[in-house]
């Protein structure tokens, strides 16, 4: 069997409707199977969306949203940051390198710390 997907709107509108099965005296396993549910689905959307108002519906999932597109930038600047973070270390590197180079080449190959004797 297919399975459907329900939009935000739609899962509030059949709670609601078993909402009002259940109050018009219907037990609530009558009520999900007239509308065409199980109860496992019923369950956990009552959870997710239970009490929920449509715009409220509406308001999480912009804000779920929000929070997929801001948490790719972080991850992206940070994946950036450790880049720029390598970068400067192995210019670092190279930059010490040639001045010790640079260094032994002055002091024609000796080294410029004295010996205590």
């Amino acid at each position: 069997m297919a399975e459907k997907h329900y939009k935000p709107e739609e899962i509030v509108a059949r709670l609601r409707q078993v909402g009002v099965l259940i109050s018009q005296g219907q037990n609530v396993v009558d009520a999900i199977r007239q509308i065409d549910l199980s109860e496992v689905t019923y369950y956990r959307w009552r959870r997710e969306f239970g009490g929920l108002s449509i715009e409220q519906v509406k308001r999480l999932q912009n804000l779920e949203r929000e929070n997929i597109r801001l948490r790719k930038a972080v991850s992206e600047l940070t994946l950036d940051k450790l880049i720029l973070q390598e970068v400067r270390a192995q210019l670092h590197v190279a930059r010490t390198g040639a001045a010790q180079r640079d260094t032994k080449a002055k002091s024609g190959g000796q080294s410029t710390l004295k010996r205590r004797a």
